[in-house]
């Protein structure tokens, strides 16, 4: 397993290796960096040289661009940081490959990159959910494999603390979009942490959870934990995990008892708040809300 520095992600406001519904996230084998959400430049977050450019047809979707864009670049693992948490003889250090999504690039084969230089510019494909924010999707592989099939990566990990936030399901409408709303609440100041260390929200074990809960079938977690260990949130069982994997157990996420699509869960070195995905909302800045979950026979699934 690929062990990502807190160089690297302390270049970013928030990451994730779970919220998403396409392959390359299964087991945590990539990860979304997502970055301010008024600044459209995508820093690389590997150091090396450009091995390949490829455009490709994003699916079709009216507040998406219509092309999707894959950036190859052959890493420097030590100017990287990586680590490699694993069998020394199998150390696929030498030889790897990341695989940048979701940039425009400007640089083109054969251009040095290091870790925070440009690569071009933040896409909003149609393989973007609507309520997903800009963000850069990275991945590797050996440099022998297939770079350009969905599935294959290395599984990575984090070298940074997670620490877990404890909620009771209330907060106040903070931000509205169409999609979503955002909750004043959890907040990082509920960890006691300081400045710029990574929070997220935690289980009732106090395990931090990540992924689309529960909208996209699976999720996992960024804190250590036992395997087949039982989760649950706000009082109701949520899954239990498979390794770091959490298979989500069927439930229903409803706010102020109506239900809705779910939460985006993630890990963030910044203000933190429940993001509630609930399309066709008719929430309100400043609206009261309490959040609960609730077994389900007929559980909302996206993927």
């Amino acid at each position: 397993m690929l062990r990502l520095p807190r160089s690297m992600l302390s270049r970013f406001e928030r990451f994730s290796l779970y919220n998403s519904p396409y392959p390359a996230h299964d087991g945590g084998c990539a990860i979304d960096l997502y970055v301010a959400a008024d600044d459209p430049v995508a820093r690389s977050p590997v150091a090396g040289v450009v091995r390949e450019t490829r455009t490709v047809r994003a699916p079709d979707k009216p507040y998406a661009h219509d092309d999707e864009y894959l950036v190859l670049v052959d890493v420097d693992a030590e100017a990287t940081g990586l680590d490699w948490l694993g069998d020394a003889v199998d150390d696929p250090r030498d030889g790897l490959v990341a695989r940048i999504l979701h940039v425009r690039p400007d640089v083109a084969a054969g251009d040095e990159v290091a870790v925070g230089d440009s690569l071009g510019r933040l896409v909003r494909s149609g393989f973007f959910a609507p309520w997903v924010a800009n963000h850069v999707h990275l991945g590797f592989r050996p440099a022998d494999a297939n770079q350009h099939r969905a599935r294959g990566s290395l599984p990575v990990s984090t070298d940074v603390t997670v620490s877990p936030l404890d909620w009771d399901g209330t907060g106040t409408v903070v931000e509205t979009a169409e999609t979503f709303v955002v909750l004043d609440a959890p907040t990082r100041a509920d960890a006691g942490v300081g400045p710029d260390e990574f929070v997220g929200l935690g289980s009732d074990e106090g395990v931090v959870l990540d992924g689309g809960l529960a909208h996209y079938g699976f999720g996992g977690t960024l804190s250590p934990v036992a395997d087949g260990q039982s989760l649950s949130l706000l009082g109701e069982r949520v899954g239990r995990t498979a390794g770091r994997d959490v298979p989500w157990a069927d439930f229903d996420v409803l706010v102020d008892g109506i239900r809705v699509t779910g939460m985006s869960l993630f890990a963030s070195r910044t203000d933190f708040g429940t993001k509630v995905v609930c399309p066709g909302h008719d929430l309100a800045v400043g609206d009261e809300v309490s959040v609960a979950i609730r077994p389900s026979d007929d559980p909302v699934r996206l993927d």
